[in-house]
């Protein structure tokens, strides 16, 4: 099956200025995430990879490198509003499917986007895919910067939350030094669309529960539509917010540091 990788990359940063051309071992960051996902067999051979530029510096990294791009508006509000520009400048039809990787994660697990790809090929009645993994820390599960998801019975999400879910109820009884059983879902922040769904997303109202938790997916599942979850045993790779997230992708791929 064929799909589209699309990888937003937006030069403006508060905390990271230029993060997507930022140095990791000599390339810049959003070819390395180019690279990441092509660096899986069946993504290369079949799938095309486009990165969704805001300005023509990061177009002509991309170029250095040999990576597709396409330039975007830099005045988009959301991330899914330049995919879906971009859908538009790449002629793609609205039975095709889209997988969103974000342009800062240069160690994502490579195999994630067709696992995205497959899930919405094999499941018509799902709108969107994105994906899920194991928590194994009581710090991560209190910590309202990981976001976790719970599933139903066909594991579509049911809810996103930036609170400690889902919640035993004694819990707390004696302070949180535990987790619950079964193991809570971090939720992984990459995303499969079918393009027409894509198109319509942003014409959305934002929904209550998204601007309270700041979490966009919530806008989905608001409005009714249905969100499939891969689950993968594989935590997420480190992304990049900040400098010092920078630096220690760096010494990451530059093998002078641990997982």
């Amino acid at each position: 099956m064929s799909y589209t990788i699309l990888i937003p990359a937006r030069l403006a940063s508060t905390r990271l200025p230029n993060k997507p051309l930022a140095d990791i071992g000599g390339v810049p960051m959003v070819v390395r995430v180019a690279q990441r996902v092509l660096s899986c067999p069946e993504t290369a051979a079949t799938t095309r990879v486009v990165v969704a530029a805001d300005d023509p510096t990061i177009m002509s990294a991309c170029h250095a490198y040999g990576i597709e791009s396409v330039l975007t508006r830099v005045d988009h509000p959301s991330g899914s509003d330049r995919l879906a520009e971009a859908c538009t400048a790449l002629r793609l039809a609205d039975s095709e499917i889209v997988v969103n990787v974000q342009g800062d994660e240069p160690l994502i697990d490579p195999t994630l986007p067709k696992a995205l790809a497959d899930l919405l090929s094999d499941r018509p009645g799902v709108h969107m895919s994105t994906a899920a993994s194991p928590i194994s820390d009581v710090a991560d599960f209190l910590n309202p910067n990981v976001v976790k998801v719970v599933l139903d019975a066909t594991q579509r999400a049911l809810y996103f939350s930036r609170a400690p879910i889902a919640w035993w109820r004694d819990g707390s009884l004696n302070g949180v030094r535990a987790l619950p059983s079964p193991a809570p879902l971090r939720h992984v922040g990459i995303y499969g669309y079918r393009v027409a769904f894509l198109r319509q997303f942003p014409t959305l109202a934002p929904a209550p529960i998204e601007v309270t938790e700041a979490l966009e997916q919530l806008r989905a599942l608001w409005h009714g539509y249905q969100i499939g979850v891969h689950v993968t045993d594989h935590a997420p790779g480190h992304g990049v917010d900040t400098p010092e997230d920078l630096e220690r992708v760096r010494a990451l791929i530059s093998g002078t540091a641990s997982a």
